[in-house]
Parts: structure tokens; C-alpha cells; sequence
């Protein structure tokens, strides 16, 4: 089984929406993993071309290995997930085939929406009877939220590699402190045993 990991990275936080291609070869495995924080909805639309005795199955999964949609013969539908925590999420197509043999790679598309861009404001509006205008500004409100969040976990992630990077250095110095220290010590205890050595073969007084 082969698997393809594509990482996405910070500058992707802020983007909420968007689609992704790729072919699946027979008996093969890809996978897409994506972090996300805590209480977020995350949608997916996906569509997968058939191939005959050629069966996709669809799996999302968090770290901890629980499963959050999972759909055997996966041709074509939608998922949706709310985040309990922020973690790293993983949708995995796997292509299983009845024979041995070769055929042609079958298609996948995933559109993949999350936090305002997941969000149905149609159904905020009818619930909540608002107007148009009051819809949009409820969207930007949504909007602006995400995005502190956002440059606020960005502004964590940067205090913790500061952190990691300060301690790094501090161990790095005092290892190289005490490397030094030995080296003195191991320098110093070769004369004197030089010294003694000399003397007992009454090479020097």
C-alpha cells in the first residue's frame, strides 16, 4: 500500500475552502492530513469515478485513531465533523481491486470547507428569520473571529519555538561547560600521570 501525505501549513489556517484532485491507482492508499482547532466544522464533498471491481473505501480519523465518517464503497457523498480539541485530522482513500491485474487510476475530488466556509448561514437565516444584510454581517463576524484565532494559535506556535529554542540553547551551553570541564580535568590528570610516570622511571626529579 502506498500513502501520500500532503501537509498543510500555517498560512493555511486562515483559508477556509478548498478543492483537491488526484488519481487513485488500483490497491493503493492515499491519505490527506490537515491540523484544525477546537470546535470547528469541517464539511467534505467528495467523487469518486468507479472502476469495475475496483472498490474505494473513505475513512477520517483524529491522532487518538477514533473514527469520524467512514464509508466503504465510497463513489460519491459528503462528511461533516465538528473538532472536540485542536489535532491532526487524516481522510485516507483507500482502492481495493477483486482481481489481479491492471487499470486505469480512478479520479478523486474533495472539496473540503471548514469554519465560515462550512457554515450554512441559508439555514442560520431561516432559523434565526434574519435579513440579508444582518446574514452578512454574521458571516464577517464569523469571519473575524476565525481569523484571530488564527494568529493566535500562530502567535502560540511562535512563544513555543522561542521557548524550545531558549532551553535548546541553554543545554547547549552548559553541556559545552562541562565538555570543557572534562577536557581540563582529563588534560590535567595526563600530566600528573605523565609526571608520576617520569619519575618512577627516573626520567626527571
Amino acid at each position: 500500500t502506498m500513502n501520500l501525505y500532503i501537509l498543510f501549513g500555517t498560512l493555511l489556517l486562515i483559508k477556509g475552502a478548498y478543492s483537491i484532485y488526484f488519481e487513485l491507482p488500483m490497491d493503493t492508499e492515499k491519505c490527506l492530513r490537515e491540523e484544525i482547532h477546537k470546535d470547528v466544522l469541517v464539511t467534505g464533498d467528495y467523487d469518486v469515478s468507479t472502476q469495475p471491481s475496483v472498490k474505494v473505501s473513505l475513512k477520517v480519523t483524529d491522532t487518538n485513531g477514533h473514527i469520524l465518517y467512514q464509508k466503504d464503497e465510497a463513489t460519491q457523498g459528503k462528511f461533516a465533523f465538528t473538532t472536540d480539541d485542536y489535532d491532526m485530522f487524516q481522510i485516507c482513500f483507500t482502492s481495493k481491486a477483486d482481481f489481479k491485474g491492471k487499470m486505469p487510476p480512478q479520479e478523486v475530488k474533495l472539496l473540503l470547507k471548514r469554519g465560515v466556509e462550512a457554515k450554512n448561514y441559508d439555514e442560520v437565516s431561516k432559523t434565526e428569520k434574519l435579513k440579508p444584510l444582518e446574514v452578512e454581517l454574521r458571516r464577517l463576524e464569523d469571519l473575524s473571529e476565525s481569523i484571530v484565532q488564527a494568529f493566535a494559535y500562530m502567535k502560540k506556535r511562535e512563544e513555543e519555538m522561542r521557548n524550545t529554542n531558549e532551553s535548546t540553547n541553554s543545554r547547549v551551553l552548559y553541556f559545552s561547560m562541562f565538555s570543557m570541564l572534562c577536557l581540563i580535568g582529563l588534560a590535567t590528570w595526563q600530566v600528573l600521570y605523565l609526571r608520576k610516570f617520569f619519575k618512577s622511571k627516573k626520567l626527571i626529579e
